[in-house]
């Protein structure tokens, strides 16, 4: 059956989901998780694999694996993998190019077109740059040798996350017209605010999108790793990096750094295991001391959004809610940060990773509105209206999300006290109801004894 192609090549992870008349769908990309991790690993003979396989060599072969590398896109240095050099819209493009044999291995055909998404503050330079990726990857070749068909890349097109996120929005509201709310949407690199509204066509963004370059995730996970050396009386400066022990050490301590920070998220303390050549030891986290150190830059992307709020001429009392997007957003401090800021009820996605790829998938389809997808409201908060909470059910390698029989209510203002129930029936519509049934009772009573 003929499909689209949403795809996420994100600073920290990479995500895909699949569109079709019926929905969209996520596409499982990692044995671990529906999300692969935006890794690349050079083999000695030149090959080069991505996702779990290279997470696999992370550890053993640091200095052959490449991460985080999307920030560096414009950047003329190239990436160093063992003793060669790539450009990074080379390795983009062999993220891209495994997110299709994937793909078009579960499905049997590849995809009709394919939308890739980028941060809206990239410049034309950049965008120009990330367009190339398609054609890097080099994709028709080989799927036609591997006899799944030839994928036409010239039908790839690109657009900016918060669109994406607005696409996805409009499947997973259903907004009223005029009905505004905001997007916030930390990732592992970056961070953008959008301003989104209601409309009869779907969901237009008001004013321009804001965003904040090398501000994610993976600078959280490098506060981490600064904490640990601070803690150990600065024992990481002290180790030699030419040695190939000591490298695969600190690779280990940087993914148990990734670890503890997420546990954060649920817990309010952890351990992060320390183990380096000769000296194996624990170093205790608290959340509180977590947040203190990411204090100073969420505080940042709060007043982003504030001013992308002003920019579309628009007051915090304006806003329905503010949706927070992107894996960092599961930060508890961040929910309440953004509450405190702006006053309003925030809102995250039950996989905040998935929102970009879901929706850049959804723009494919004429008509948004396929079905509420899953969402949670974060803690300390309430929703203005009941949300469906769909089950995930694994179909041939894919997580869809199915379709609620009801729709999901759109966000709504706290009424008035003494207003009725939106639902609810109006009085003088019970009070005819009512005469109407006693009416029936009196002339049934009547031919009886008659």
């Amino acid at each position: 059956m003929p499909y689209s192609l949403g795809v996420d090549l994100g600073t920290t992870f990479v995500a895909a989901a699949i569109a079709r008349p019926s929905g969209v769908g996520m596409v499982s990309l990692s044995a671990q998780s529906v999300v692969a991790p935006a890794l690349v690993y050079l083999a000695e003979d030149g090959t080069i694999s991505t996702g779990d396989a290279a997470r696999r060599r992370a550890i053993t072969e640091p200095d052959r694996v490449g991460r985080e590398f999307k920030r560096r896109l414009g950047d003329p240095t190239p990436i160093k993998l063992g003793h060669e050099s790539f450009a990074v819209t080379e390795l983009l493009g062999a993220l891209l190019r495994d997110v299709l044999r994937q793909v078009i291995r579960l499905e049997r055909e590849p995809p009709e077109q394919v939308v890739l998404t980028h941060p809206a503050n990239w410049g034309p330079f950049r965008r120009g740059l990330f367009e190339e990726v398609p054609a890097i990857a080099e994709l028709s070749a080989e799927l036609s040798n591997a006899e799944l068909g030839n994928a036409d890349l010239s039908n790839t097109v690109t657009i900016t996350e918060p669109a994406a996120a607005a696409a996805h929005y409009a499947a997973a509201r259903y907004l009223h017209d005029g009905q505004i709310v905001g997007v916030y949407d930390l990732g592992g690199g970056t961070f953008d605010a959008t301003i989104l509204r209601g409309g009869p066509d779907g969901v237009e963004i008001l004013g321009h999108p804001e965003g904040i370059e090398r501000l994610g995730g993976a600078d959280f996970d490098e506060s981490v790793l600064e904490y640990v050396n601070y803690s150990t009386g600065g024992a990481l400066d002290a180790l030699d990096m030419t040695d190939p022990h000591t490298a695969r050490a600190v690779a280990r301590l940087r993914q148990d750094c990734v670890l503890a920070k997420e546990s954060l998220s649920h817990d309010t303390e952890t351990t992060i295991p320390v183990f380096l050549p000769n000296r194996h030891f624990e170093v205790t986290l608290t959340r509180s001391e977590f947040e203190s150190m990411v204090r100073g830059p969420i505080e940042s992307t709060t007043q982003a959004l504030v001013r992308t709020l002003r920019a579309a001429t628009l007051e915090p009392s304006d806003l329905s809610a503010v949706l927070l997007v992107g894996g960092s957003s599961r930060i508890p401090l961040v929910a309440e940060l953004v509450g405190r800021e702006l006053g309003c009820r925030t809102l995250v996605d039950t996989h905040p990773k998935f929102t970009i790829a879901l929706g850049a998938a959804a723009t494919t389809l004429r008509r948004h509105r396929v079905g509420p997808t899953s969402a949670a409201v974060a803690p300390g908060t309430a929703p203005s209206a009941p949300m469906a909470e769909p089950a995930a059910v694994a179909t041939s390698g894919r997580v869809r999300a199915s379709v609620a029989t009801e729709a999901v209510q759109p966000l709504k203002r706290d009424l008035p006290a003494g207003s009725p129930p939106a639902h609810a029936a109006p009085p003088n519509s019970r009070n005819w109801v009512l005469a109407l049934s006693i009416a029936m009772v009196v002339l049934v009573a009547i031919l009886v004894i008659v």
